[in-house]
């Protein structure tokens, strides 16, 4: 319940500043990936400037997303390698207390008769 409140709480607000800056940006601007010759219009893409800020802010997402990813690659192989670990030693122990219960089944309990 906290965790759907703070996401509300943090949601909402990024929402209302996406909404604004693309109320506020709606005019054309034309991104050219020519630096030599910007009226090429080969090289070139028109578009609201709310489109550039929100492919940046997703661009970013994503960049950070991968960057994330791979700086936690060595603690998810850790686990891994710690849960493989866990699953033989279970193993281990489970194999150890069938051979204890077919011991103990063996044993020859002495009957006392008096």
């Amino acid at each position: 319940m906290i965790k759907k409140i703070v996401n509300v709480l943090v949601l909402i607000p990024i929402a209302v500043v996406l909404i604004v800056l693309s109320v506020a940006n709606r005019q054309s601007v034309t991104l050219a990936f020519n630096p030599f010759r910007p009226e090429d219009s080969v090289l070139s893409f028109s578009a609201p400037f709310f489109v550039f800020l929100f492919l940046a802010v997703i661009l970013g997402m994503v960049i950070g997303s991968f960057a994330t990813w791979f700086t936690q690659g060595k603690y998810r192989k850790r686990a891994r390698t710690e849960a493989g670990e866990a699953v033989k030693w279970h193993a281990e122990a489970e194999k150890q207390k069938s051979r204890v219960e077919a011991i103990a089944s063996q044993a020859v309990v002495p009957v006392s008769g008096k």
